[in-house]
């Protein structure tokens, strides 16, 4: 069971949204970031205003990772392989790709996986 092309053209812009708001939201903290002209003279302040950095720039370089993965997805459709499993080859259910647009694997190969990263440890 492929997905029709009114599936997929819905895929497209699903992620093609999600990859604008995260952008927006990238140069908004870079604009914020770059406007601030605060000066903390106190050192506990300061160490806030710090880690409420590195938190912030940490969250943007997940989205960095994740607006990577999106641009992956656009390519599996444009190639015709947007929701086969990678593993197995068979379908990827529509739930599955509503949840998460950038899954590469079906659920079954996906539990599998992470069993196995279970016993391992990882």
């Amino acid at each position: 069971m492929s997905l029709s092309s009114e599936k997929l053209q819905f895929f497209r812009m699903l992620l093609t949204q999600k990859i604008n708001e995260l952008l927006e939201d990238a140069e908004k903290t870079v604009a914020d970031m770059t406007d601030s002209k605060e000066n903390y003279p106190d050192p506990t302040d300061r160490a806030s205003l710090e880690s409420d950095r590195n938190f912030e720039l940490r969250m943007r370089d997940r989205e960095r990772r994740l607006i990577a993965k999106m641009q992956e997805a656009i390519k599996r459709i444009d190639e015709g392989e947007f929701g086969v499993c990678e593993v197995c080859g068979g379908p990827i259910s529509e739930k599955r790709l509503i949840a998460r647009p950038v899954t590469t694997l079906c659920i079954d190969c996906k539990t599998r996986q992470e069993k196995l990263e279970k016993l391992k440890g990882e």
